[in-house]
């Protein structure tokens, strides 16, 4: 059965605390605005957001932890701050979302988050996640970090589309190819990741779908869910987990060990 993001959007099993300061990385955003400068990409007022959110994210930590893992900061804090993106070269991509996902793990490793929330945890962490970052990439015109190009699923995400995928398996009426239904896009992109995904995609991105995003409209060719979903999966280690440019940077700890 597919699995729609309300579901866990009212009453998940997840601390309160793991909320707060997603929004205000969302405030302080508006609080810096970009400023005007001849490139393009990698606004620098990003590096003052960043460095906000570096003075206060011990202080965030702590408010979660029990008195027993408070000495966790010194590993968890990194994956949390990284997954931002880089502040010296104002970019972000696939390795950075990977330290998202690491600090998620870490959580897990602890205790703070349960196997009954995992499911919580991608429809409201990881979209909270997924959502900041679009406004970061949007304001801030953060450098594509190893982006592929029109050879890429997304300048800068893989994970959504993996989780995307799977949330849209056994779905009744919705295939692979539904992607080229604006009607549907319009309609349920808040309910399923991978929709939405698409849909920032056809915004962000100008011409026809076919050639800004060639791979993306293959795999519409594929006939069901399950496929894309391994296929996904099969992605992500050959194209960032084995792959030395982005796993290089990556942090390893008691929590995840080399």
């Amino acid at each position: 059965m597919a699995i729609k993001s309300s579901i866990h959007a009212t009453n998940p099993p997840l601390s309160p605390r793991l909320f707060p300061l997603s929004k205000s990385c969302g405030l302080w955003v508006d609080q810096i605005p970009p400023v005007q400068q001849s490139s393009r990409y990698g606004n620098t007022s990003y590096r003052t957001w960043h460095e906000r959110l570096t003075e206060n994210v011990e202080s965030f930590m702590l408010r979660f932890l029990p008195d027993d893992l408070k000495p966790s900061t010194v590993e968890i804090i990194p994956y949390f701050t990284e997954r931002f993106g880089n502040s010296s070269r104002i970019d972000n991509g696939t390795g950075h979302e990977t330290n998202f996902a690491a600090w998620l793990y870490c959580l897990a490793r602890m205790g703070i988050i349960k196997e009954e929330g995992y499911h919580a945890v991608v429809a409201r962490v990881f979209v909270k996640y997924l959502e900041l970052m679009k406004k970061l990439q949007l304001i801030y015109w953060l450098e594509p970090a190893g982006s592929h190009g029109v050879w890429g699923l997304d300048d800068y995400h893989l994970l959504p589309f993996i989780f995307g995928s799977s949330q849209l398996i056994d779905h009744k009426y919705m295939k692979p190819k539904s992607i080229h239904n604006d009607d549907i896009l319009d309609n349920f992109s808040s309910e399923y990741m991978y929709l939405s995904c698409i849909q920032f995609v056809k915004k962000v991105k100008k011409g026809p779908f076919a050639e800004h995003s060639p791979l993306l409209n293959d795999i519409s060719g594929v006939p069901n869910w399950k496929k894309v979903n391994t296929g996904m999966l099969k992605m992500y280690k050959a194209e960032v987990l084995e792959k030395v440019p982005i796993m290089q940077h990556f942090l390893f700890g008691w929590l995840i060990k080399w």
